[in-house]
């Protein structure tokens, strides 16, 4: 039995219909930013994307996540 995915990456299936772009994408767009505060990451995408808020913080949220395990 597979375990339902939780938190931000519960989003990625609406995000990559909803866009039409695979995750990586978006994921590429801020690796540049990722030493930003969290707010301007989401901005940047919801400005530059046109994405709701929700999926903007849900990827930028899932990167830093990731970032910070790397560290």
């Amino acid at each position: 039995m597979t375990e339902k995915v939780q938190g931000p990456a519960s989003y990625f299936p609406s995000i990559e219909a909803k866009y039409g772009q695979p995750m990586q994408h978006w994921f590429d767009q801020i690796a540049t930013m990722l030493d930003r505060p969290h707010m301007q990451i989401v901005s940047f995408l919801k400005e530059t994307h046109a994405m709701g808020h929700g999926h903007a913080n849900a990827i930028v949220a899932h990167q830093l996540a990731q970032k910070k395990k790397g560290a």
